[in-house]
């Protein structure tokens, strides 16, 4: 920046990009190798949320509890353990730092050395819409792309101000094993934990407000994951309308109305994990004109573009994804419609995700209430785990498979994977769904014996009009 006395002249650059999560730092690669000046500022640890606080560290987590559980069901295979296998949460956490540190770190040293790239850190806030702030310096682009993400929603619960409780981020810190862990939530996010740190060795109550656990999922997937939970003795709370907070010295307790169970659940450490918010509320998109609906989240169009020409939105900031894969697919398309001359839209996206809990979920498309819904006429087809040899070959036949068809275009519109595997499984369906290929394809295609997904061809032929399968059979 240049001072000239009189006031400070903004460095001028041919892009702007704020937030390094999935997004943004592959965006900025692009820009400056395109031969582009681009500005990176992060406020905070390179790589966003999936690297710091979500997919890396959580999975890496997860991976350490698999492994503690495997060992505890040692005689199922075959061979003993002296005594119960517990956790060393030092180590399990050490671990988890020492993968995230390298992550993260990679992010920063790819940004730093690539030429045109300059990168700030410090919070950014607009001054105008192609002027940004950060501390001291002035920042101007005609192109800024905001990628700042989203943090754990803390909601008005009563109480919540005067009881100590843990977010995903926070829980991420623990370097010890909590007695009890209270968990106020049943979507994936207190899920994961939850099986975590009941393998780890905690005792574990998770607490949710609706009927049933994952409640946009269809029933039967919700069933079979309590069941999945309940097997390993945590303890489910459903329609807990009422929730309120209270600190009882060193314990935390959660004060639920439901129509079963104590009144009251205490434990040594409380868990809020009920959902997401944005982290747009100190960018200053005021002074941009940017703006953001009811939630929070910066209001888009099907290419990432807000409402003011040259400022775009990707990532969890623009409610139109919530995972890493759809903040990676932001870059792609605002990459290929700025670089490449495509017409690449957020409406071609097909809806994909998964749940990691043990075993995992894979889903894509549509669900079963929605394809009902949806007026078409559809196909179903439903297998157990059990029926899995490789599910019963590794001792992991929890769960079952559902596919769903369009009868007419013998196009898939959806698939459900809670079964070991299940997470790699989805793609078989989500690929096909992709190229919008008949079913007909995947069914005369010889899928490697022995494997879980070697099964769907076969479910293929067994399909049956959904209005003779009663949901959650």
């Amino acid at each position: 920046m240049v001072d000239t006395g009189q006031r400070k002249v903004a460095s001028h650059f041919d892009a702007i990009v704020i937030g390094t999560g999935q997004a943004g730092p592959s965006l900025a690669v692009r820009l400056a190798q395109a031969g582009q000046r681009v500005a990176v500022v992060e406020r905070g640890r390179f790589g966003g949320t999936c690297v710091n606080t979500g997919c890396t560290p959580t999975k890496t987590l997860v991976a350490s509890a698999y492994a503690v559980h495997l060992a505890n069901r040692g005689t199922e295979f075959g061979f003993a353990v002296e005594g119960p296998v517990r956790a060393d949460m030092r180590r399990v956490k050490a671990r988890k730092d020492a993968i995230t540190g390298t992550s993260s770190a990679g992010v920063e040293s790819r940004l730093r050395g690539t030429p045109n790239c300059t990168v700030y850190q410090g919070h950014a806030r607009f001054e105008s819409p192609n002027q940004v702030r950060v501390g001291e310096e002035l920042l101007e682009a005609s192109q800024l792309f905001i990628d700042v993400g989203g943090r754990a929603a803390i909601p008005p619960l009563p109480g919540v101000a005067t009881t100590p409780y843990l977010t995903n981020s926070t829980l991420l810190d623990v370097d010890f094993l909590p007695r009890h862990l209270v968990i106020v939530g049943g979507g994936y996010v207190g899920l994961e934990f939850g099986q975590m740190f009941k393998r780890f060795g905690s005792e574990v109550t998770i607490i949710e407000k609706a009927a049933r656990l994952i409640a946009h999922e269809d029933e039967d997937v919700s069933t079979e994951v309590q069941a999945i939970l309940e097997r390993e003795g945590i303890a489910v709370r459903l329609n807990a309308t009422c929730i309120e907070l209270t600190r009882h010295g060193d314990e935390a307790g959660v004060r639920v109305d439901c129509t079963e169970g104590a009144a009251e659940v205490r434990g040594s450490h409380l868990l809020l994990a009920m959902g997401r918010t944005p982290n747009t509320g100190d960018l200053g998109l005021d002074k941009a004109g940017v703006a953001r609906d009811a939630r929070g989240y910066i209001v888009v169009d099907d290419q990432l573009r807000t409402g003011v020409p040259g400022i775009w939105a990707l990532g969890d900031c623009n409610g139109r994804g919530a995972f890493t894969h759809t903040a990676y697919n932001d870059f792609e398309i605002v990459a290929a419609n700025l670089l490449d001359h495509g017409t690449r839209s957020v409406a071609d996206r097909i809806p994909a995700y998964n749940v990691y809990i043990d075993p995992p979920l894979g889903r894509c498309g549509m669900t079963e209430r929605e394809a009902r819904a949806s007026g078409r006429r559809v196909l179903i087809a439903r297998r157990p785990m059990t029926r899995v040899l490789r599910a019963v070959e590794k001792g992991e036949s929890q769960g079952f498979m559902k596919v769903l068809v369009d009868a007419d275009s013998k196009e898939f519109l959806g698939a459900a994977i809670l079964g070991t595997g299940g997470d790699e499984v989805i793609h078989c369906v989500l690929d096909m769904m992709y190229a919008r290929a008949p079913y007909t394809v995947m069914q005369s295609a010889v899928h490697i014996h022995p494997t879980v997904s070697e099964l769907i061809p076969t479910m293929l032929g067994q399909l049956q009009p959904l209005e003779q399968n009663a949901q959650g059979r």
